[in-house]
């Protein structure tokens, strides 16, 4: 058997264009966002310019950014994270968006507040304590920040939606509010750290509050086409095993009022794409996003990596058996887009290879060598 049949397939599937809001992504490959420390003083300079334009001239259609602080003093806490606020900081992220354009492809910020997570060493972030609906950085834990008040609440919403009209006036495609894996507006949504008892605290739709608000300032303060991408996930980088919602109905509960509010695409973080996300469906959490809402998807989880994804579907090195499983279900429209993460990272060639069939060419994930990539 000859590899041309899963070649063209591969093609076929993943070069189809998509409309997302009043954007066409000339494909269905998106760059996952990925943290790096990168940019002194917040400000991305001319090799985090190159490091995005040469994903996008490799055939990557949609780049979603690393995370970057929005403009609140506890926003963030090391230096070496870019911010999207500031005149420098965004005349920087100005010219990555028109490179990555320049190479064809696509570009939205992933807007950030890290909450309640501090790493050790950083220390604080232009003095400011750590924030969060509670004070908790996850479940059990005692208190060891400041719960947040109705100004806090106020003040960040309207970070986040100033620094989505900054995207747009400076020449970004879209924005994607960063919703999960434990931070700021994922402790809001979580039980496990959302202990509020005024109405953003309690039952799922009242924990989703803080975050359809932030949807609904950021919709107002961008044009109507402008597409506004939402993340969020089941799994804290705290907590692995964490849930927001035990069954279907659950998760419904949350998403439906950010859908509401406005947001356009959902991005569903998991950290294997393949897995079922409820018992007695085959839908990941992603699919199971699309069925509720009926919104756009990105799906993301190991894709691209040889032992988690190319090993989790059959017994030997397959790259044409692993890509399969995942046409298959871009297909059956299960989900919309993939987003990419470490195996970009590792191989900024990726998108180009899989597109035009050279799996053999693919570069195995290796965590020590992509500390020099770029």
């Amino acid at each position: 058997m000859t590899v041309s049949t899963p070649v063209s397939r591969a093609a076929r599937i993943l070069s189809r264009p998509i409309t997302l809001n009043g954007l066409t992504v000339p494909n269905r490959i998106v760059m996952a966002p990925m943290t790096r420390m990168f940019s002194p003083g917040g400000v991305p300079g001319e090799d985090v310019r190159s490091y995005y334009a040469r994903r996008a001239a490799a055939g990557v259609g949609l780049i979603v950014t690393e995370g970057t602080y929005v403009g609140h003093d506890s926003a963030g806490q090391s230096h070496r994270v870019p911010r999207f606020h500031g005149d420098e900081q965004l005349a920087g992220w100005a010219k990555v968006a028109e490179d990555v354009h320049a190479a064809g492809g696509t570009i939205v910020p992933q807007l950030w507040h890290i909450g309640m997570v501090r790493n050790e060493g950083d220390g604080p972030f232009e003095g400011a304590p750590a924030v969060g609906p509670s004070g908790l950085v996850t479940a059990g834990a005692e208190p060891t920040g400041r719960t947040m008040t109705q100004a806090d609440l106020d003040d960040v919403i309207a970070a986040f939606a100033q620094a989505a009209a900054d995207a747009e006036r400076i020449g970004f495609d879209g924005v994607e509010i960063h919703g999960a894996h434990g931070y700021l507006v994922d402790q809001f949504l979580w039980e496990g750290t959302n202990r509020r008892t005024d109405t953003y605290g309690g039952d799922p739709v009242s924990r989703t509050r803080f975050a359809a608000e932030i949807v609904a300032a950021v919709r107002e303060k961008v044009s109507p086409e402008f597409p506004v991408l939402f993340r969020y996930s089941q799994w804290k980088q705290q907590d692995y095993t964490a849930r927001l919602a035990e069954t279907p109905e659950e998760l419904e509960a949350i998403l439906t009022p950010l859908a509401a509010a406005g947001v356009d695409v959902f991005h569903a973080s998991t950290r294997r794409y393949w897995l079922p996300e409820f018992d007695g469906s085959d839908l990941n959490l992603a699919g199971w996003t699309k069925k509720l809402t009926g919104k756009p998807v990105i799906t993301v989880g190991s894709v691209g990596l040889d032992g988690d994804f190319l090993g989790a579907f059959q017994g030997e090195n397959s790259p044409l058996k692993g890509i399969d499983n995942l046409l298959d279900r871009l297909e059956s429209d299960e989900f919309d887009m993939v987003a990419v993460g470490r195996a970009l990272l590792q191989d900024p060639q990726w998108a180009a290879k899989v597109l035009s069939g050279r799996f053999e060419e693919l570069r195995p994930y290796d965590a020590a060598a992509v500390k020099t990539l770029s």
